[in-house]
């Protein structure tokens, strides 16, 4: 993008055309094709700052009728944003239109989250012009920083699922490849979290309270999608069966499209979040009746309820009903849409699969299987044999689930009324494919039941993903190997050749090159080059320095810088004042009983034990941190952040231990706040129970900042391990074979560790004696309930592997070497790496060059 736009400021600066030639000695399409970075300078430069002032006194005056002394600080951003866009809109226009004109196959990425964060910085640096925009501003005496907290975090996600799916388009757009998205535009976020007396308290995430500067409403491109009513088959004579679909209900769905820029090339491919409303002539009330009246705003209510939450509440079934209602109502207006602009393309409906590709990221978008086939046999006529060899060779699925229970169903008493043409579909996909089943496995019918799609009254999607598509993909190899071994067993000995691996990634652009610049400068440095930025397996370059005293001075000065950073927002947000020489030891993620906040916290309190009755017990100083919400109706995780700010109360408050222990909950983490808190990290908590997280990409996050791993041998943990060596890391805990061993043989007692362990029964007792009020709630959980998690068996492994850790602190030049370590080895965590992966092994796309 960057090099298409400095074509245009090198016209106005008088140098295009053979000048330009001589000047750089090759054409700018040339160096974009070699991923070369070009930075204007002299002249150049200043016709560029030039331009992005007239364009940003112009877009002011255009928006708001003012001067840009008079403008409120949300309106500078949204100056600043639109901007941004007319140096974006040309491209994207471009993009769509040489992707049609050459035939190009692409890929449309299905997500139910979209978790993306502030968006203008990473497209100021994605366009090139953070840096002469933020000279431009200082003419007007403002600060580009303020415009990045001016900015609402969008409210499309939650966490790892809705972060990897942001990460992965902006990896398909830097490596120019033909990638889109396709969401839900949802009103409210999950929800903002507040901590009132130590409780989680939820309030709505009005996150579109003052617009969303970065969409397109495209209401001449909405779609209907059906809800209800019957369906069934007519026989129409000469052995003909016609479909009839009466007395449905019908829910218009309009795409708002936001442009997803490529970094420093002129790719800018599309995320569409659909949004329900009411069709326009549904508004005339004219001369209705009072009862007509209420059936129309009963109407409205509830189209406009389809895309008011992220989430809805799913422990009713009117709360289920509607989540399955939103996972229908966007695959459905995503594969029509994509089968309506392919038409257009003039391209043949049997070549579909060879130029479409859908992608299922988990199985909420299941249903894109379904409705493809409804769409390619209702609406185009095709026979059911040629529809279903398109949907498979069109459909691929991602796993993000190991455990079977968490695997999502939905019952056909719920599903039939809703959805009954869809409900006809998959039926006869079931059939066909249980046709096939006994056919390999003739009276086999416990194989029939393991394999069969609809199953005891319920549907299952991940079964559905897996038999309408070609490929399957789990996002770890521990992860994969666990699928192909217990939980998709079944599935992996009947079609072995579709499962594969795909380890997650992240994008450096956001998670160093955007949080933690100071860094990536001395990236640049040291190598001597910025072809990491877009090549990031480069940063292993870094292996070569890792006994360079001075690189591994700056790198723990940076790292100072980061923790003083985070300790000022905490001091400011929480009113703790914290050491930043302190060791920052952070767990930052959903707060879930697999994820082990509760043994983190449990362990503070051992910790905090000893240290009231040892006073020499304590030798370093540590800042603990948690981040992170609990679902609204999961107590036991409401419980547990309860307990962490109990605690966090007494010890902060204890001047006895305050030299040496601090305990911080940080109020509504999200990705802005990450920003902060990744790069501030000396410690990484990745301490789920081995088995239960598929991948993790916080772990990645915080590698790529130079911090340590402390963690089980879970998820991308392995591959973290492998990669930079068990000398820079830690690794504690049962190893996930031992965990799947204890529930089969049902051996684990939660009692025998609190009858044999002191230091278990010492916290355990604490929970209930009154030290820190009346947690009994999390003590039968962890007793009565068996530790389902194992978080007191592998409690005395963590004291251990805390103790690693901070005797490894004490070494200062270790353990910058360590942290050096760590960033050295993080390119390959990348989602560049991963998306190319993808592109290469799953889909069948190639970059193209917007010219």
């Amino acid at each position: 993008m960057f090099l298409i736009l400095l074509r245009g400021f090198l016209s106005h600066a008088g140098i295009e055309g053979r000048g330009k030639q001589e000047k750089f000695g090759k054409g700018v399409d040339d160096l974009a094709q070699k991923d070369q970075v070009m930075r204007p300078t002299g002249k150049a430069l200043e016709t560029m700052k030039k331009i992005l002032k007239s364009r940003f006194i112009t877009t002011a005056h255009v928006l708001f009728g003012r001067e840009v002394e008079e403008l409120t600080e949300i309106e500078i951003y949204k100056t600043i944003a639109a901007t941004a866009k007319q140096s974006i809109s040309d491209n994207w226009i471009k993009t769509n239109k040489q992707y049609g004109e050459r035939k190009e196959k692409q890929i449309y990425y299905f997500s139910i989250e979209f978790l993306l964060g502030r968006l203008l910085k990473s497209n100021l640096i994605n366009l090139g012009i953070e840096e002469a925009l933020k000279d431009v501003l200082k003419d007007f005496k403002l600060n580009l920083s303020d415009a990045y907290e001016a900015e609402p975090d969008a409210g499309l996600g939650n966490g790892g699922l809705g972060r990897l799916a942001a990460c992965f388009i902006d990896s398909l757009a830097a490596h120019r490849l033909p990638g889109h998205g396709c969401t839900i535009r949802y009103q409210y976020g999950l929800f903002e979290q507040k901590i009132v007396g130590g409780n989680q308290v939820e309030i709505p995430d009005n996150w579109l309270r003052d617009g969303f500067a970065w969409e397109y409403r495209k209401p001449d491109k909405s779609v209907d999608v059906k809800f209800g009513g019957n369906a069934y088959m007519r026989d129409i004579g000469n052995g003909k069966l016609e479909l009839v679909h009466e007395n449905s209900m019908i829910v218009m769905a309009v795409p708002y499209d936001m442009p997803i820029v490529g970094y420093h090339n002129a790719t800018v491919n599309t995320l569409r979040m659909w949004n329900a409303e009411v069709n326009r002539d549904f508004s005339d009330y004219g001369l209705l009746t009072q009862e007509q009246i209420q059936q129309r705003n009963d109407y409205r209510n509830f189209v406009e309820s389809i895309t008011r939450y992220l989430y809805p509440d799913d422990s009713t079934f009117e709360g289920r009903r509607m989540r399955l209602i939103q996972e229908y109502f966007f695959v459905s207006a995503g594969v029509q849409s994509i089968v309506r602009h392919y038409k257009k393309t003039g391209m043949g409906i049997y070549d579909f699969g060879k130029k479409i590709g859908i992608h299922i990221n988990d199985t909420h978008p299941a249903l894109c299987v379904a409705e493809l086939m409804r769409v390619l046999v209702d609406d185009e006529g095709l026979t059911w044999e040629d529809a279903w060899a398109i949907t498979r060779d069109t459909i691929a699925y991602t796993n993000h689930t190991i455990m079977p229970e968490a695997l999502e169903t939905w019952s056909l008493d719920m599903f039939k009324p809703l959805l009954p043409r869809i409900y006809m579909i998959i039926d006869e996909i079931n059939r066909r494919h249980i046709e096939e089943v006994r056919r390999r496995y003739p009276n086999n019918e416990d194989k029939v039941r393991a394999l069969s799609i609809i199953q005891d009254g319920v549907i299952h999607m991940a079964r559905l993903s897996i038999v309408g598509g070609h490929s399957v993909n789990g996002v770890a190899k521990i992860h994969t190997g666990i699928l192909k071994s217990t939980t998709l067993k079944d599935f992996y000995d009947y079609t072995p050749r579709k499962f594969n691996n795909k380890t997650n990634g992240i994008t450096h652009r956001r998670w160093l090159m955007g949080a933690n610049p100071e860094l990536a400068a001395l990236i640049d440095n040291i190598l001597n080059s910025r072809e990491w930025h877009r090549h990031p397996e480069k940063m292993d370059g870094l292996h070569d320095h890792v006994e360079d005293k001075n690189f591994l001075e700056q790198l723990m000065k940076i790292k100072h810088l980061r923790r003083e950073g985070l300790a000022q927002y905490i001091e400011h947000h929480n009113g703790v004042k914290l050491n930043p020489d302190s060791m920052f030891d952070i767990q930052v993620k959903r707060i879930h009983s697999y994820k082990r906040q509760l043994m983190n916290i449990l362990h503070i309190m051992y910790r905090y034990h000893r240290a009231q009755n040892e006073p020499s017990f304590l030798t370093q100083p540590v800042t603990y941190f948690f981040g992170g919400k609990a679902a609204p109706g999961y107590y036991i995780a409401k419980e547990t952040i309860r307990l962490i700010n109990v605690v966090a109360d007494r010890i902060n408050k204890d001047k006895r231990v305050n030299d040496f222990m601090k305990v911080i909950f940080i109020e509504n983490f999200g990705v802005s706040i990450g920003e902060l808190v990744y790069p501030a990290a000396d410690v990484s908590e990745q301490i789920s129970t081995a088995s239960k997280e598929a991948s993790g990409t916080g772990n990645m996050k915080f590698m790529m900042n130079g911090a340590i791993t402390l963690g089980t041998l879970d998820g991308a943990n392995v591959e973290i391990r492998d990669a930079v060596g068990s000398e820079h890391c830690v690794i504690f805990g049962l190893k996930a074979e031992e965990v799947m061993n204890y529930y089969a043989t049902g051996a684990y007692s939660a009692w025998d560790e609190y009858n044999t362990n002191e230091k278990v029964r010492t916290v355990m007792n604490q929970l209930v004696d009154g030290t820190y009020g009346d947690f009994r709630s999390l003590y039968d959980y962890l007793l009565h309930a068996n530790d389902e998690f194992f978080i007191l068996k592998d409690f005395n492994a963590y004291d251990n592997a805390r103790i690693e850790v901070m005797r490894r602190f004490k070494d200062k030049d270790g353990w910058a070497r360590t942290a050096a370590m760590n960033v050295a080895h993080s390119g390959g965590f990348s989602s560049d790496r991963t998306i190319d992966e993808y592109a290469r092994e799953i889909w069948n796309i190639h970059p193209v060059i917007i010219s």
